[in-house]
Parts: structure tokens; C-alpha cells; sequence
């Protein structure tokens, strides 16, 4: 593989797996650190294409209130209130678990649903997918 298409790999895989769309990065990224890649560009591509997928949630949650009484919405409205009353709760501080398996994609597009502002939203989801590749990078190169 070459090194242009072992980052873009990378890159998609961190893309996809923070939409909705199941798809994990994790082995993706420890894969090419154990082949010797710059940890610092892998964990820069991963986190850049991470972040990057949880804005089109936050994009698509802000269109997708318009659609809620189609019979084809993929979330029934006691579910998606459900959702939304959580994320009222908890505010946007919940977005530092947008990097959490199975609650995290989910997240990032209730905060669109909720209008969250795009930089706090931006902030709050790169220090939570950085954080996560960083200790990710760090466990697999035994640097912790």
C-alpha cells in the first residue's frame, strides 16, 4: 500500500465511522501504527476525517426536523423527543462523548436537531475525537 492510500484509507474510515453508517477507525488507525506510520499525521488525518463526519450529523440533524412526519423517518417522535430531552439535560457538554461507541454518532446529530452553535459543536466534538486517537496512538505505542 502506499503511503498516499494508507492515509486516505484512514481518512475514509474515520469519516464513515463517525456518521451514522457502522464502520470503525480504531483498528484502521492501529494497524498503520504498528507498520511504522507517523503517529502524529495518522492521528491528525483519522481525527480531521472523524470530525469532518460528525458535521455532516450535525448537518443532517439540522434538516431533520422538516421530515419527522414521514412514515419513512428512520426515529419515531417519542424517540427522537427522547433524544432531545437527554441532550436538554445534559447540554453540549455531552458532545465530549461524541467519540463513545453507539451514543456518540447519535449525539452529534440531536445537537444539529437541537441548533447546538456550529463552534461550540466544533470544539467541543474535535477535543473529544482527538482526545480519543491521542490515548488510542498512545495505548498502541506503549507511550502511557
Amino acid at each position: 500500500m502506499t503511503e498516499l492510500a494508507a492515509y486516505a484509507s484512514l481518512f475514509l474510515a474515520a469519516l464513515i465511522a463517525a456518521t451514522i453508517l457502522p464502520m470503525q477507525s480504531e483498528a484502521v488507525l492501529v494497524g498503520l501504527l504498528l507498520a511504522d506510520y507517523s503517529p502524529w499525521l495518522l492521528i491528525a488525518v483519522a481525527s480531521v476525517g472523524n470530525v469532518l463526519g460528525s458535521v455532516v450529523n450535525w448537518l443532517i440533524g439540522r434538516g431533520l426536523e422538516r421530515f419527522r412526519d414521514r412514515p419513512w423517518f428512520p426515529v419515531n417522535e417519542a424517540g427522537l423527543e427522547r433524544a432531545q430531552q437527554w441532550y436538554r439535560r445534559y447540554g453540549k457538554w455531552s458532545l465530549l462523548l461524541s467519540w463513545a461507541p453507539v451514543v456518540g454518532d447519535p449525539l452529534t446529530v440531536v445537537a444539529g436537531t437541537l441548533r447546538e452553535p456550529f463552534r461550540m459543536f466544533l470544539l467541543l466534538v474535535t477535543i473529544a475525537k482527538v482526545g480519543r486517537y491521542l490515548v488510542l496512538a498512545a495505548v498502541t505505542l506503549k507511550v502511557i
